[in-house]
């Protein structure tokens, strides 16, 4: 005789739950009690039961897949957020597809949201029109789209970077700079904003800001501007919005002929994998990238399951400190 294939009904009988709550489970894990969670997916392996993710979809007229719009894929920044979404979605039925915002045109983009494309979008890009998002459940996750109603998962980019500049003033900079990320970008005003905020409140000048765009190579620029100043107007100390503008920073510093921190503290944001591992070793602002990913997948299926969370969801960063920054040299 054929070996029945076990059902739903099967998992909810020796977990001894409701069907309901197994499916809940499949599809919306973190809206249950880790107990039930955990005898639900006991019951999964004892049965051997498989959720037909097809079957599903189209009794849901659901297509299985998830968006996530990054601003450009190949910054490393972004790998561990995809990871956490992937971590979530997977096990919920879902597939990710990643779309980068920069080289995609605008029908693109718009086409993303559409109900035949994708069951719900994440977006990483606070650069896109909101009015383009409407189609389909909407999270935002890291940047933030102004006149936006979706749920938000980010950390406080203000008080971050006010964390970042206290550390150099407690070490005893008076002179300190920042390099700032694309104008117009909501992370470049937030963190500016929370630097500015910090320097105030300990009596010190603003700071001098230099222009990047959160890439290396603006990174390396900024360095080479801020060699281009008189030897004693350069700030002893610069913040930099994202770890790869400070890697390209200490790399211009270096190939000049300076030592950080001996010459120039240097601190950035972001805590990617290299910067652990650069000479010196770039003290930084660590974010939690996984989870943020995590949290937003989380959200996104909530949202599709017909439970929408309105508030925002701000995760705790934590200071680093390593070798790129150090007391000012005294003369």
């Amino acid at each position: 005789m054929e070996h029945q294939r076990p059902k739903i009904i099967d998992v909810a009988r020796l977990a001894g739950v409701s069907t309901a709550t197994v499916s809940r489970v499949l599809s919306n894990p973190q809206i249950v009690t880790a107990e039930t969670r955990e005898l639900v997916e006991d019951a999964i392996r004892q049965t051997g039961y498989r959720l037909n993710h097809a079957a599903r979809n189209l009794r849901h007229r659901r297509t299985g897949g998830v968006v996530a719009l990054v601003p450009n894929l190949s910054n490393p920044f972004f790998s561990h957020i995809l990871a956490g979404m992937a971590a979530v979605l997977a096990p919920a039925g879902y597939n990710l597809l990643v779309a980068d915002t920069r080289t995609a045109g605008g029908d693109t983009v718009l086409g993303y949201a559409e109900p035949s494309r994708t069951d719900g979008l994440i977006v990483l890009d606070g650069a896109l029109p909101a009015d383009v998002l409407g189609r389909r459940p909407v999270v935002l996750a890291c940047e933030w789209i102004p006149g936006l109603a979706a749920p938000r998962v980010k950390i406080d980019n203000r008080a971050a970077a006010t964390m970042a500049v206290n550390h150099l003033a407690d070490l005893g900079h008076r002179r300190i700079g920042h390099v700032a990320g694309p104008p117009g970008n909501v992370l470049t005003q937030a963190r500016l904003a929370g630097a500015e905020e910090a320097l105030k409140a300990r009596g010190l000048p603003p700071p001098l800001v230099l222009q990047g765009d959160f890439s290396l190579e603006s990174g390396r620029r900024a360095g080479a501007e801020w060699l281009a100043l008189p030897a004693g107007e350069r700030p002893d100390a610069m913040f930099l919005a994202s770890d790869a503008m400070a890697c390209g920073f200490i790399g211009e510093v270096q190939h000049r002929g300076l030592s950080v921190p001996r010459d120039v503290s240097v601190m950035g944001f972001d805590d990617i994998e290299l910067v652990a591992h650069m000479t010196p070793a770039l003290s930084t602002i660590r974010q939690p990238r996984e989870a943020i990913g995590r949290r937003a997948a989380q959200c996104l299926l909530a949202m599709i399951g017909g439970d929408p969370l309105a508030e925002d969801i701000v995760l705790p960063v934590e200071l680093v400190l390593r070798g790129s920054t150090a007391p000012p040299r005294r003369q």
